[in-house]
Formats: structure tokens, sequence, C-alpha cells
């Protein structure tokens, strides 16, 4: 069977519930050429037995899509979950997502698209946190938009160009598009330092520059591992995030609380 253009790839850690909205969501997007892999961590089968998640997964599948439910144990870290989900995908491009979002229909196929025509590494919808809808910050709202090729750029923390990141806090980047003309069927690609939560690969290319392998060089306990990989691939292919982002979170606490070893400044980029 010829494999799917996009694997969505998700690490999964005790949130059925979410797990189950995000699934929910992926099954009206408008792209459907793709096959799903979940790698749970949890120490129980309940995905297997929730029938919420059994109902959505059967859907799925009704649509054509394969839906694979692996388990990843024992832990070692969100690097490696990530490395784990990578060596799974079959297909010329990998999405990575969280597994708390809600994608509107639209951001998959944009997310393809936007990689077909730019010939990048990667590209990302920043999550919003609608919490914030009302919280309007002017001071965080610095974009700078791709005109003409995407190039590549290396960017290291600290640097002017990582306060980009401030424009993904928030609902910055739900308000940026809001004053800005990008549509869903006209999404405007803009310079990032790197995009959280809903990222789509060229898979060769994360590949080429050794995926999450570096999951080895670091203690279990870390974040930042997404970061890194994209300021590696943006390094060698180039990278954007697109408005409108259409993903938006479900705003739970975080499965990795503990965050004291950041992978960016721990490892070379």
């Amino acid at each position: 069977m010829k494999s799917k253009d996009i694997h969505i790839l998700i690490p999964t850690y005790k949130r059925v519930k979410a797990l189950a909205v995000t699934l929910t969501s992926l099954y009206y997007q408008a792209e459907k050429s793709f096959d799903i892999v979940i790698s749970d961590q949890s120490d129980d089968n309940i995905l297997e037995e929730d029938q919420t998640i059994q109902t959505i997964k059967r859907l799925l599948e009704i649509k054509g899509h394969q839906v694979s439910i692996l388990k990843n144990l024992p832990a070692k870290g969100m690097a490696q979950q990530r490395q784990f989900l990578l060596e799974q995908s079959t297909s010329k491009y990998s999405l990575f997502i969280d597994d708390d979002l809600i994608l509107d229909d639209y951001v998959v196929q944009n997310m393809k698209q936007t990689l077909e025509k730019e010939k990048i590494g990667f590209v990302g919808c920043a999550v919003i946190g609608l919490s914030y809808k009302n919280d309007v910050r002017p001071h965080q709202q610095n974009i700078e938009f791709w005109k003409g090729e995407i190039t590549p750029e290396t960017i290291v923390p600290n640097s002017n160009e990582w306060e980009r990141y401030r424009v993904h806090n928030a609902a910055n980047i739900y308000h940026v598009s809001e004053n800005s003309k990008a549509t869903p069927d006209k999404p405007i690609p803009y310079k990032v330092a790197w995009v959280g939560g809903c990222v789509m690969y060229d898979t060769e290319k994360l590949r080429e520059i050794g995926g999450f392998s570096f999951w080895r060089d670091l203690p279990e306990k870390h974040c930042g591992e997404d970061v890194l990989a994209q300021l590696r691939v943006m390094k060698k292919y180039g990278g954007c995030g697109i408005i409108p982002s259409g993903v938006y979170h479900q705003e739970l606490e975080t499965t990795v609380p503990d965050r004291k070893v950041n992978a960016p400044e721990f490892l070379e980029i």
C-alpha cells in the first residue's frame, strides 16, 4: 500500500480527554492523505480501553486513516519520545502535534502546501490560548514576514532573532492574524525562532540533521528538544511559521514540569 503524504505523530501521557478532542479535530481536516501514530507513555492501557478514543479511532479509520497506538516505555525523556515517533514515519512529511490541541480544518493542508511550495525544512502553526483573547499585547506582536524565498537562518539563544518567540505568547498570533490580510486560503509565512506544539517537517530533512537522536546526550528530564531540532533544521534548510494558525491550545498544565535542562542551551545547535 502506498504511504500517505503525512504521518501525524502524537506523544501522549495521561491525557485521554484532551487527546480525544485533538483526534476529533483531525477527523475534520480538509487534508485527506495522512495516517496517525500515537506514542503513549502512560503506565496503563487506558487508550485501548477508553470507548471515546476507540470510537474516534474507528471513525478516522473509516475515512482511510490508519491510527496506531504504540507503547514507548520506559520513558526516557521527550527527545527519545519524539525520536521513537519519527522512526515510525514512512511519509514525506511528519507532523508533530501535542496531545492537547484543536486544529481548524485547514491547518494540515496549509502546512503541507507550504512545504511543497517553499521546499524548506519545517513549517509551524503557533498554538493560541483563547483565554487571552481579550489580552492584547502590542509590545509582543512584532512579526517579520518572509518576502520571496525562505532561506536558512542560524539562530542562537539570547540573540535578537531569538526574541521572535514573543509573538507566540498568549493569543498574540491570533491578534496578528486578525490585523493582517492572511486568510485560510492565502496563508502568509513569517520568520520564527521556533514554533511549539504543531510543526510539520520534511521527514528526510529532519532525519538528515539527526532528528531527535541527541536524546542520548541529554539527561532524562529536559525540555526544548523540539526547539533544538527546529534550530538545526532551520540552519540548513530554513523554516517558517504561517498565519492564520488555526491551532488552539486546551491550556492544560504541562506534563514536563522539570525544565531546568533546556536542550538548545545544553547542546550545540
